[in-house]
C-alpha cells in the first residue's frame, strides 16, 4: 500500500509548485542553457542535499550559484580553495575584541561558512584538513570552535565544484566523502546554438539580473512537502533491489558488477535515491514517486558512490551506463 501524505503539509501543493515554477524561469532567464543541471541543483535544493559540480573552466557554475541564492532569497557565502586556506578561513575562529570598557573579550569571528548557500570553489585544491572541516559542517550541520558548538543557519546548502583538467596541486576527495555529497552533476560543454544565446547575454551593454521568487522560510516548506510525498512499496522495492545490485560480494550482483566493481553504493545511495525521485516528482508536478523520476535522478545520486576496481578503470568502464543498465535490469 501507498504511503499516504499528511494533508496538512499536502494542502498548499499547488501553491508551492506554482512558486518553484517561477523560480526555476527566473533562474534560466540568467542561466541560458544547461537545463539538465539546473533542474539537478533545484532537486538537491528541495531535498536539502548538497551538490558537487564538475565542470571546466567558465561554464558559468558560480553565476548559477548566485542566481539560485538570489531567486530563493538565500544569503550567500563563497570560499576560494587553494592550498594554504586553513580551516578556520572556513568555519571562523575567536579573536580579542574590547568591550564598552575597553577591555579585550574573546569575540566568535564567523567564517563565510555560516551562510545558508556557500559556494566552495575548487574544493579539491584544499587540503583534507581544510577539506574535512567542510564536510564535517556539512554532514552535522554544526560548527565547532574551541569546543563550542554552534549551529549553521537553515536552510543550509553548499555547492562545491571541482576542475577536472588540472590534477597539479589538487586532493582528490576520498570516496568516503564523495559520499556526503548528495549529488555529483556533470556540466557539459554547451552547443553551438546555446552558445550563441549565452554571447548575445552576456557580452551587451545589460545584463539580465536574477528576481527573488522565495523566501528561506518557504524553501523550508518546500523541503517538509518533498518529504511528505508518498513513494509506492514497488518503486521503494527497485530502489532496494537496485543497490544491493551494485555489491560485487552479494549473489544478486551481476557478471558486470562482479567484474569491474570494488565497492557498491551504501545504504545512503539509496536513501539520497528516495529522496531525490520525491524532489524530481515535485517540480514535475506530481504529488507521488514514479520510476521516471527514479531514472531522472540516478546518475547525479548515484555515479559518485560506488569504486570501479583495477580492471574497471582499465577498461574504460562507463559508470553512468552501468548504473543504467543495472536500473534497467531491476525494473519489471
Amino acid at each position: 500500500m501507498t504511503q499516504t501524505a499528511p494533508d496538512s503539509i499536502l494542502a498548499r501543493l499547488d501553491e508551492r509548485l506554482d512558486a518553484l515554477r517561477r523560480a526555476k524561469a527566473a533562474i534560466h532567464e540568467v542561466v541560458v542553457g544547461q537545463g539538465e543541471v539546473v533542474d539537478q541543483v533545484l532537486v538537491a535544493l528541495l531535498a536539502g542535499g548538497h551538490v558537487l559540480v564538475e565542470g571546466a573552466p567558465g561554464m558559468g557554475k558560480t553565476l548559477l550559484v548566485r542566481t539560485v541564492a538570489d531567486v530563493f532569497g538565500l544569503r550567500m557565502g563563497r570560499v576560494q580553495f587553494t592550498p594554504d586556506l586553513m580551516p578556520a578561513d572556513i568555519t571562523g575562529t575567536l579573536v580579542l575584541s574590547p568591550d564598552e570598557r575597553g577591555v579585550n573579550r574573546l569575540e566568535f569571528m564567523p567564517g563565510p561558512i555560516f551562510a545558508q548557500l556557500l559556494l566552495a570553489d575548487e574544493v579539491n585544491r584544499a587540503t583534507p584538513k581544510t577539506q574535512s572541516a567542510l564536510l564535517e559542517a556539512m554532514q552535522e550541520g554544526t560548527v565547532t570552535v574551541a569546543g563550542e558548538g554552534r549551529p549553521l543557519p537553515r536552510p543550509f546548502f553548499v555547492l562545491a565544484t571541482q576542475n577536472p583538467i588540472e590534477q597539479e596541486g589538487t586532493y582528490l576527495l576520498p570516496e568516503a566523502q564523495l559520499d556526503r555529497f548528495f549529488f555529483k552533476v556533470d556540466v557539459p560543454f554547451p552547443d553551438a546554438g546555446v552558445l550563441g544565446r549565452i554571447l548575445a547575454q552576456t557580452t551587451g551593454l545589460h545584463g539580465v539580473e536574477a528576481r527573488a521568487c522565495l523566501t528561506a522560510a518557504e524553501l523550508l516548506e518546500a523541503q517538509r512537502t518533498v518529504r511528505a510525498l508518498p513513494v509506492s512499496p514497488d518503486v521503494v522495492d527497485t530502489i532496494s533491489r537496485l543497490i544491493v545490485s551494485t555489491q560485487p560480494s552479494r549473489p544478486e550482483s551481476g557478471p558486470e558488477v562482479r567484474r569491474f566493481v570494488r565497492f557498491g553504493v551504501s545504504p545512503r545511495g539509496a536513501q539520497t535515491l528516495v529522496l531525490a525521485a520525491k524532489a524530481q516528482a515535485m517540480l514535475a508536478g506530481r504529488a507521488h514517486v514514479s520510476l521516471t523520476d527514479v531514472r531522472a535522478v540516478l546518475l547525479p545520486a548515484l555515479r559518485h558512490r560506488f569504486q570501479l576496481n583495477f580492471e574497471g578503470v582499465a577498461e574504460g568502464v562507463d559508470k553512468d551506463a552501468l548504473l543504467t543498465r543495472l536500473l534497467d535490469a531491476q525494473v519489471k
